[in-house]
């Protein structure tokens, strides 16, 4: 503008601007459009600022009201704009949200898969239901009278030492042992009975290639009249022989445990060495996997069974152990680690080919 601005002028000037930035303020499709409208009519060089720049030259009896307008132009564009960017993000949002096509294939993704303490106890449990028994389950923080009196472990027991024990209180333990649910099973169940206990059970154990404090086992308990160690043999050479898909070389040697009696220990034949000796079974050539035995009177009576009618047999299977030699892992801390790596190899299932 040349000369003295003109008030008649000016007010036609500052339409005009009003016009033109309410049009490009409703075709902007984004924030930087948006920040250039800003910079063409705000900015210090911009079209509305030089109007108020130019006050000085106006008429005194007209300057208030050119500069009322002016000021009224400048807040109305910057209220259309911040209002343009509200609905330019509105837009967005919502284009996101139904961007969705189901007719579009999918990508090429992988699923997780099953751990693989997971597979094996599901697999065992369906050998044993197949041989007529029930899976159970107890808690993982038991009592001492289910975890070691009930057992034929009283206070002061020496048994008691062979557990590295973790005690919440006086009466409270995580559980060393899935053996804690025998008495829990013949107080509900009665007997004749036929049940497994798969679990996590839990110790103050020095951790090695064949050692965790945290481990799984599979407790079996068979009650009936007329039981006997061949009935034991025959179920447990059954097991092993599905679990691998082979026959299996098993020993049966003496041991010690206070809830059966005579006890003993199953062993089968490493399979990470093949007898060798290794690490994981500390160079033997063997693996401690099924301790077992006829269930003690004082158990059967503890659970209300008659030992003058009812026998039985019980078993506390290392699955853990047992997922190693199926799998080969030749280091017991790889099932704990949570690393993918291992583990994601059972069971992985590939979305484009299921």
């Amino acid at each position: 503008m040349t000369g003295q601005p003109n008030g008649e002028d000016l007010k036609q000037k500052l339409s005009e601007l009003d016009q033109q930035a309410t049009a490009e303020i409703a075709e902007a499709k984004s924030d930087a459009e948006l920040d250039q409208i800003r910079v063409k009519y705000l900015s210090k060089k911009g079209e509305v600022t030089a109007i108020l720049r130019s006050l000085g030259s106006v008429s005194p009896d007209i300057r208030p009201q050119i500069g009322a307008l002016a000021n009224d132009l400048r807040n109305k564009i910057e209220e259309a704009i911040e209002r343009r960017k509200s609905e330019i993000l509105q837009q967005k949002i919502e284009m996101e949200r139904y961007a969705f096509d189901p007719t579009v294939p999918p990508t090429r993704t992988a699923t997780g898969s099953l751990h693989p303490i997971t597979i094996v106890s599901r697999e065992l449990e369906d050998i044993f239901r197949g041989m007529g028994f029930t899976v159970v389950d107890g808690p993982e923080l038991e009592t001492d009278y289910y975890n070691f009196e009930a057992l034929n472990t009283p206070k002061e027991h020496p048994a008691r030492d062979m557990q590295d024990t973790y005690w919440v209180s006086d009466i409270l333990l995580l559980r060393t042992q899935t053996s804690a649910c025998q008495v829990r099973a013949m107080e509900k169940l009665g007997a004749p009975l036929r049940i497994i206990t798969p679990g996590r059970c839990f110790r103050n154990e020095d951790i090695d290639a064949s050692h965790e404090n945290t481990f799984f086992q599979l407790e079996g308990l068979l009650v009936d009249r007329d039981v006997s160690i061949a009935n034991l043999i025959y179920v447990m050479k059954t097991m092993l022989s599905e679990v691998f898909k082979s026959d299996v070389t098993v020993r049966l040697r003496p041991g010690y445990f206070p809830f059966v009696e005579p006890g003993f220990e199953l062993d089968i034949k490493c399979l990470i060495c093949s007898g060798e000796g290794c690490p994981t079974c500390g160079r033997s050539g063997w693996v401690e996997l099924v301790p077992c035995g006829m269930v003690h009177p004082n158990v059967l009576r503890y659970g209300g069974v008659d030992p003058e009618e009812f026998s039985g047999f019980a078993f506390g299977l290392g699955l853990t152990r047992l997922v190693m030699m199926k799998y080969g892992i030749s280091d017991i801390r790889v099932l704990n680690s949570g690393d993918l790596r291992s583990l994601s190899q059972f069971g992985i299932i590939d979305a484009q080919s299921s």
